[in-house]
C-alpha cells in the first residue's frame, strides 16, 4: 500500500507539471493573439467595425474627397481608396470575430475551465491519499498495540479498518475520475492543436478576401490615374507623355515654339542667353501641369527658350534616339556633301513615329528662326551649337564635359545641315498650332530656297540634292558674318568647340 501511495503521488507530480506547462503556453498564446486585435475584444462585428483604425481612416478619406470634390484626381483617389479601406475594415472585423469563436474561445475553455478542473481533481486526490495514509497509520497502530494492550476493544480496531478501507475506496474513486479526466484531456489534445491550424486558415481566408478587395479596386484607381492628363512632362519619356496626353507634339515643345513665334523670333542670342532661374523654374512648373496660363511668359523669350532646352535635355532618351546615335555620328564624318545629306535623310526617316513628328516640328521651327539670323544672330550653325547637344548625346555615362566633348563636333555637323535644308528633309508647311490651343499663326515655308518639282527619285529612297546648294552655301557664308560675342567657332579645334557647348548646356 505504501508503494502504491508513492506511485500515485509521483504520477500526480508529473502530470501536474505537464498541465501547468500546457496551461501557461496556451494562456500566453491567447493573450498575445488578443493583443493583435485592432477591434475591441468581445464585441459584435458592427460595433467592432466602428472602432477599427481602418474605419477611421476610411471615413477621413471619404470626408476629404467631399471637400476636394470628385472633379479632382486626388478627390477621386480618396473616395475610391476610402471605400476600399472601409471594406477592408469590415473584413477585418469579421475575421477577428471568427478568430474569437474558433480559436480564442476553445483556448479559454481549456486554460480557464478544463485544466483547472483537472488540477482541482488532482489536489483532491492528493488530499484523499494523505487521509488514506493517516487512516492506515491509525489502524496499524491500533492493531499493533492490541496484542499487548487488552483494553483496546476489537470493535474499535474494526472501526479503524473500515475507516481505512473507506479512505482507500475514495482514493480509488478519485484516482479513476482523475485518470478519466486526464485520458479525456489527452484524447482532446488534437482538438486543441487544431485551434492553431484554424488560426492560420482563418488568417489565410482573411488575406484572400482582403486581396480580392484590393485587386478589385486597383484597376479603377489605375484608370483614374491613367485618364488624368495633367502629369509632369519634364523627365517623362516622350512616348509616355504623348500617349497620356493624347497629343502628337509634346506640350513643352509646342507651347514654347508658339510663344517664341509670337515674341522671340527677332530676339538676339535666343537659346544662348540664360534666363532668370526663378522665372525658368516657374515656367517649367506651369508646363508640367499643362496650364494654359502662360501669358506672363510671352514677354521673356529667353525663359521660354531655356524651358525648351531644359525639356529636351531632361528627356530620358534624346529626341534623335540612342538607337541611331552611331548612325548619326558616322553620317557626320562623311565628307561628300551629297552623300552626307542622303545619309542624314535616310536616318531621319528611321526615327520612330513620335520622335520623327516632334523632330520635324522642332527643325521646321529652328529653320524659321534661322531666317531671322541677320537680327537674332542665330544662324543654323549657331543654333546647332547651342541646341544640338540637347537633341543628341551618347548613352554612355560620364560628366557633362565628357559627354559634350564626345558629341560636340558630330552633333553640330548633323544638326546644321538639317536646319539649313529643313524643307528638303521635311517637305511641306508646318502648322505649329497643332493642338489648336494657341492663336493660330499662318505657316510659312521655312527654307531659304525654293525647290523644283518632285525631289523624290521614283522607286528609290534616294533624294535629289537641294537645287542651288552652291547659292545656299554662299548665302550661309554671308549669314555667318553674324556671330555670338565669342570667337568664330569654325576656326576652333574640336576640344574648344566642346568647351563652348558645355557652357551652352550649363545655360
Amino acid at each position: 500500500i505504501k508503494m502504491q501511495i508513492n506511485r500515485i503521488l509521483s504520477e500526480l507530480c508529473i502530470e501536474s507539471s505537464r498541465l501547468d506547462t500546457v496551461r501557461s503556453v496556451c494562456h500566453i498564446a491567447q493573450k498575445r493573439l488578443i493583443a493583435c486585435f485592432q477591434g475591441q475584444h468581445g464585441t459584435d462585428p458592427d460595433k467592432r467595425h466602428k472602432k477599427l483604425p481602418l474605419t477611421a481612416l476610411a471615413q477621413n478619406m471619404q470626408e476629404g474627397s467631399v471637400q476636394l470634390s470628385d472633379e479632382t484626381l486626388l478627390g477621386k483617389m480618396l473616395d475610391t481608396c476610402g471605400d476600399a479601406e472601409n471594406k477592408l475594415a469590415m473584413e477585418l472585423s469579421q475575421h477577428e470575430v471568427q478568430i474569437e469563436k474558433e480559436v480564442l474561445d476553445p483556448l479559454y475553455l481549456l486554460t480557464e475551465t478544463e485544466i483547472p478542473n483537472i488540477q482541482k481533481q488532482r489536489k483532491q486526490l492528493a488530499k484523499l491519499v494523505l487521509d488514506w495514509d493517516s487512516a492506515r497509520g491509525r489502524y496499524n497502530q491500533a492493531h499493533k498495540t492490541s496484542g499487548t494492550n487488552f483494553q483496546v476493544h476489537p470493535s474499535k480496531i474494526e472501526s479503524l479498518k473500515e475507516e481505512m478501507d473507506e479512505a482507500g475506496n475514495k482514493v480509488e474513486q478519485c484516482k479513476d475520475q482523475l485518470a478519466a479526466d486526464m485520458y479525456n484531456f489527452v484524447s482532446k489534445e488534437g482538438e486543441y492543436a487544431r485551434c492553431f491550424v484554424m488560426l492560420l486558415e482563418a488568417q489565410a481566408d482573411y488575406h484572400r478576401k482582403a486581396l480580392a478587395v484590393i485587386e478589385k479596386v486597383l484597376p479603377e484607381i489605375q484608370a483614374h490615374q491613367d485618364k488624368w492628363t495633367e502629369k509632369p512632362a519634364f523627365g517623362t519619356p516622350l512616348e509616355e507623355h504623348l500617349k497620356r496626353s493624347g497629343r502628337e507634339i509634346a506640350v513643352p515643345i509646342e507651347a514654347c515654339v508658339m510663344m517664341l513665334l509670337e515674341t522671340g523670333m527677332r530676339e538676339e542670342g535666343l537659346f544662348r542667353i540664360a534666363a532668370g532661374a526663378s522665372k525658368l523654374k516657374k515656367l517649367k512648373a506651369a508646363l508640367d501641369c499643362s496650364t494654359s496660363q502662360l501669358d506672363e511668359f510671352y514677354s521673356d523669350p529667353h525663359a521660354v527658350a531655356g524651358a525648351l532646352k531644359s525639356y529636351l535635355r531632361e528627356l530620358p532618351e534624346p529626341l534623335m534616339t540612342y538607337s541611331l546615335y552611331e548612325e548619326w555620328t558616322q553620317a557626320a564624318n562623311i565628307q561628300d556633301q551629297d552623300k552626307k545629306l542622303q545619309e542624314l535623310w535616310r536616318i531621319c526617316n528611321r526615327l520612330p513615329k513620335h520622335y520623327h513628328a516632334n523632330f520635324r516640328y522642332l527643325i521646321k521651327f529652328l529653320a524659321k528662326l534661322a531666317q531671322n539670323s541677320d537680327v537674332n544672330k542665330m544662324t543654323p550653325s549657331n543654333v546647332a551649337i547651342v541646341l544640338g547637344p540637347n537633341l543628341l548625346w551618347a548613352k554612355t555615362e560620364g560628366s557633362l564635359a565628357e559627354m559634350a566633348a564626345a558629341t560636340s563636333v558630330h552633333v553640330v555637323a548633323v544638326i546644321e545641315p538639317i536646319i539649313q535644308h529643313a524643307d528638303w528633309f521635311f517637305p511641306g508647311d508646318q502648322d505649329f498650332n497643332v493642338s489648336g490651343a494657341f492663336v493660330a499663326i499662318p505657316a510659312v515655308n521655312s527654307n531659304h530656297l525654293s525647290h523644283t518639282g518632285n525631289e523624290y527619285e521614283s522607286g528609290t529612297l534616294e533624294r535629289k540634292r537641294p537645287v542651288s546648294m552652291t547659292v545656299m552655301e554662299g548665302d550661309l557664308l554671308k549669314k555667318e558674318s553674324y556671330h555670338f560675342p565669342v570667337p568664330d567657332l569654325g576656326g576652333l579645334k574640336s576640344t574648344e568647340t566642346a568647351v563652348y557647348i558645355v557652357a551652352s548646356l550649363s545655360i
